[in-house]
């Protein structure tokens, strides 16, 4: 059984960097494969897809969250990280990480992290 578990501060002030880690463990679940991504859920909205880091590496990044956000991986830990600059309040949301077998056309999400709430206030 794949497992994914979101860690990183619950609370940062306006115009930070927040860094979440996903950790992926159990099964079949090198994160040099399969499509590994960053959702979030800000209160009373819908899900909202930020980014995704590919078996090779390859980033892919939301349009509107682009020149703020940042994808990266550590395979020695296992771990993939999400990096998002110059925060605002409305970057308040429930943070998830998921794995999809491949890319978005092709394949749902499969495995979900619980989720980690990122508050953004001064």
């Amino acid at each position: 059984q794949v497992q994914l578990q979101e860690s990183g501060p619950g609370l940062v002030k306006p115009t930070q960097t927040v860094s979440l880690t996903c950790t992926v463990s159990g099964g079949s679940s090198a994160i040099t494969n399969y499509y590994w991504n960053w959702i979030r859920q800000p209160p009373g909205k819908g899900l909202e897809w930020i980014g995704t880091i590919t078996a090779s590496g390859l980033t892919y990044l939301r349009p509107s969250l682009k020149s703020r956000t940042a994808i990266s991986r550590d395979t020695s830990k296992n771990h993939f990280t999400l990096q998002l600059s110059s925060v605002t309040p409305e970057d308040t949301a429930v943070y998830y990480c998921a794995r999809r077998r491949g890319p978005a056309r092709q394949y749902e999400y499969d495995y979900w992290g619980q989720g980690t709430q990122v508050t953004v206030s001064s």
